[in-house]
């Protein structure tokens, strides 16, 4: 599979998880399972978003009121990953092209 059909994966599932179509767990399976795939972008990259998908999982287990990671920002993160990973996965393939 392609970099970038993984990141549209992506993208489609933080969208089905806004709308209640899938489960936090269910998502952060599917992130993980495609971060494995995403071995042309800097190691970083994964370690980052392992890290948002971890305070996820663990907001999760507890009411927005009781937890100190809201929802919102941690997906709105993702999102923002996903924007760098796409623009970096763009820089990797034009430094790749030989010159003509």
């Amino acid at each position: 599979m392609q970099a970038t059909q993984s990141l549209q994966e992506l993208r489609s599932a933080l969208s089905s998880l806004r709308h209640g179509q899938i489960a936090i767990a269910g998502i952060c399976q599917l992130w993980r399972s495609h971060l494995v795939q995403l071995t042309t972008l800097p190691p970083r990259y994964a370690e980052v978003a392992e890290d948002i998908l971890g305070r996820l999982e663990a907001g999760s287990l507890f009411t927005e009121e009781s937890c100190s990671f809201s929802q919102k920002d941690l997906l709105d993160n993702l999102d923002i990953w996903l924007d760098k990973a796409e623009l970096q996965l763009k820089t990797i393939a034009v430094a790749a092209t030989p010159a003509t």
